[in-house]
Formats: C-alpha cells, sequence, structure tokens
C-alpha cells in the first residue's frame, strides 16, 4: 500500500466484518509512525521499501501459518511503502475470530512474525535530505 494507512480504510475495513454474524471477535494492530529524536534531530518521516517480490511471498507465509495455528474466521495485513509522516499509520493487521483469545493470539503473533522475517526497510528521514536506516525491518 503506498503512503500512510487511513483512517478512512481502517473503518472501511472494520465495517466491513459486521455483515459476518459468525464472527465474536477483533484485534486490531495499528502501527504509527513515531518523532523520535537522534542526535537533536527528529524524525519527520519515514520512507518504507521492500523487496516486492520477496514481500509478498512472506506475507503469504505468514498468513497461511496464522490461519493453520489459530481458529480465524479471516486476517488482513496493510503494510505502508514510500513516505508516512510521523503521526501516520504504517502498519494495520486486522485478525477476526469466534472468541477473542484466537484474535488476539493470532494478531499478536503476526506483527511479531512480520517484525521478524518481512524484508521491508525504512528510511528514517530528519528533513528531505538528511537520513539514517532503520532496522531490518518494521517499527
Amino acid at each position: 500500500m503506498e503512503g500512510p494507512i487511513s483512517p478512512e480504510k481502517i473503518s472501511q475495513s472494520i465495517g466491513n466484518h459486521s455483515r459476518m454474524h459468525d464472527i465474536g471477535a477483533h484485534s486490531i494492530f495499528l502501527g504509527q509512525v513515531r518523532a523520535d529524536e537522534h542526535e537533536g534531530r527528529k524524525v519527520t518521516c519515514i520512507d518504507y521499501s521492500c523487496y516486492r517480490e520477496m514481500a509478498d511471498e512472506v506475507f503469504h507465509a505468514i498468513r497461511e501459518e496464522a490461519f493453520a495455528r489459530f481458529e480465524l474466521t479471516c486476517l488482513h495485513i496493510y503494510h505502508s511503502l514510500g513516505r508516512v509522516n510521523a503521526g501516520e499509520i504504517c502498519l494495520f493487521v486486522f485478525t477476526s475470530s469466534k472468541h477473542r483469545r484466537q484474535a488476539i493470539d493470532a494478531c499478536n503473533f503476526l506483527v511479531e512474525e512480520i517484525k521478524k522475517q518481512a524484508p521491508v526497510w525504512g528510511k528514517e528521514m530528519y528533513g528531505e535530505e538528511e537520513f539514517q536506516w532503520k532496522g531490518a525491518n518494521l517499527t
């Protein structure tokens, strides 16, 4: 998904599930870009990039493992690419199941696996030209 994940996208996704009457619980994780300070410089945004083909495979594998491990009705993963300003949403993980424990555990599992495995990189920007690469994965 290019750019930040909008509140409208999140709201629409939640609203779409109101028609599914076999769901008893949802769990949502929203990752937001922080305006961290490093050596007196404040992060203004993160510019996310990835190895797209590999990322698609990794996200698919993580998704399949979650469905195998947890009793889920559905799950959604959206990760931003490109520029995401401080305060904006860069990761949206949404799980649904009949019971809350499965939804919560699956959501936590997904976030941790995305952090560990996804070939997504973030370049913390301190202005238009100053930057620092952020770890190997998500924030």
